[in-house]
């Protein structure tokens, strides 16, 4: 009985803490005065930077893809991918989702599968899409299968994850991750 009204207790205070921002009149009267009137910060000066060369190129696309997802997703949450490991012939892998911020009710995240690895020859598909629970965490499951390819035929397959757009939620980075699949 007191392990289930530590977990209570330890619960409603994280619902307490995620709602407080919400609630409204949360400040103080002192607080409101000190805010209403802000101070002038000294904005930072950056050095302009060569525009010929392709490196700089690559990174300024890199970030304004980066700050459009998430000017998409500003009050949307944003999903990532990793995978865990490598994986051997007849075990399971599994790649993991990251939604941030938590969503009340979990959000289901539409993907895809690719690589060198073939669904049903080397891996049992997964369906689309994945469930991410209110966590924040959710799994793409692959479960391998034997190689039907006879043991002349040696060698590491991938298998590529990749997050589909959707409603709800914005892609993040990484948007997809690689497992290979050993002999």
């Amino acid at each position: 009985m007191k392990n289930r009204n530590k977990q209570l207790t330890a619960v409603l205070f994280v619902v307490a803490l995620a709602l407080a921002p919400i609630i409204p009149g949360s400040l103080a009267a002192d607080d409101t005065a000190a805010r209403a009137t802000p101070t002038p910060r000294a904005q930072p000066t950056v050095p302009p930077r060569p525009e010929s060369s392709p490196v700089n190129l690559l990174a300024d696309e890199r970030v304004s893809a980066n700050s459009e997802a998430i000017a998409e997703g500003e009050n949307s949450p944003v999903i990532t991918i990793h995978s865990t490991d490598n994986v051997t012939r007849g075990k399971t892998g599994s790649f993991v989702l990251n939604m941030n911020p938590l969503m009340l009710g979990g959000l289901y995240v539409n993907f895809s599968l690719s690589g060198s690895a073939m669904a049903g020859v080397d891996y049992v598909q997964p369906l689309s899409p994945a469930h991410i629970g209110q966590s924040g965490y959710g799994v793409i499951l692959i479960h391998t299968l034997a190689d039907p390819r006879g043991p002349a035929n040696r060698r590491a397959y991938s298998v590529v994850a990749k997050l589909d757009a959707g409603l709800g939620y914005a892609l993040g980075i990484p948007s997809s991750a690689t497992m290979w699949i050993k002999p």
